[in-house]
């Protein structure tokens, strides 16, 4: 999934964070940045910037900055999103419909190619474009378009069955949302999303505040 088995996941994930905020400066016509704009509106270190930057080589010029958009396209190959990447989802209930017609993946080149479902009353339907099939059939439909990406919004209890077929299907990289550690190949790379986990980090950080009134 990246370019060196030494680049931390934190590096990549910052990679990310500086890519949104580069696509929303080319959209504003910015030609150039400094490292230490980039710290002024991501909050990221502008030394952390440029260490995470220099994993890959050499940016920018020394007294101009760096290119908006030359910096954005390097970032966007590293990522490996330089080119529209299929993706399939899992699951087509209130979640996984809201991520089929979220605008934003287009942006960043992921295209939702295919949508599954095990429930007879959501397969055939039609979701933002899309025909959900039959989770059944998801090996037949990935070997023609050739996703190697991955949504499971699934319950629990469907999650590990999924991931297997999606695997044995020519997926690679798991983005998971049920709330399951999934047992996958050394090759396999699984991303989980828990929102009960992020709310309880948050809720953390209000121990220290007065209470509501």
């Amino acid at each position: 999934m990246n370019s060196s088995p030494k680049v931390p996941m934190p590096t990549l994930e910052r990679l990310a964070t500086y890519l949104r905020y580069l696509i929303d400066l080319d959209a504003s016509h910015v030609e150039t940045i400094s490292s230490t704009d980039v710290e002024r509106q991501t909050g990221i270190n502008a030394a952390q910037f440029r260490k995470d930057l220099s994993y890959f080589g050499e940016f920018g010029k020394p007294g101009v900055g760096y290119n908006v958009s030359e910096l954005q396209a390097r970032i966007a190959r590293i990522l490996k999103i330089d080119q529209m990447q299929p993706v399939i989802v899992v699951g087509a209930g209130n979640l996984g419909s809201a991520l089929i017609g979220y605008p934003g993946l287009q942006e960043h080149k992921f295209h939702i190619a295919a949508a599954f479902d095990r429930d007879p009353a959501k397969i055939g339907r039609l979701q933002n474009d899309l025909v959900v099939l039959d989770e059944s059939s998801l090996g037949e439909v990935n070997a023609k378009i050739g996703a190697r990406i991955a949504i499971l919004c699934v319950p629990a209890n469907a999650a590990q069955h999924v991931a297997n077929d999606a695997i044995a299907a020519g997926v690679r990289v798991i983005l998971n949302f049920a709330p399951i550690i999934l047992k996958v190949p050394e090759r396999v790379v699984v991303r989980n999303v828990s929102f009960l986990q992020e709310l309880a980090v948050l809720s953390y950080h209000l121990s220290s505040e007065a209470p509501a009134t």
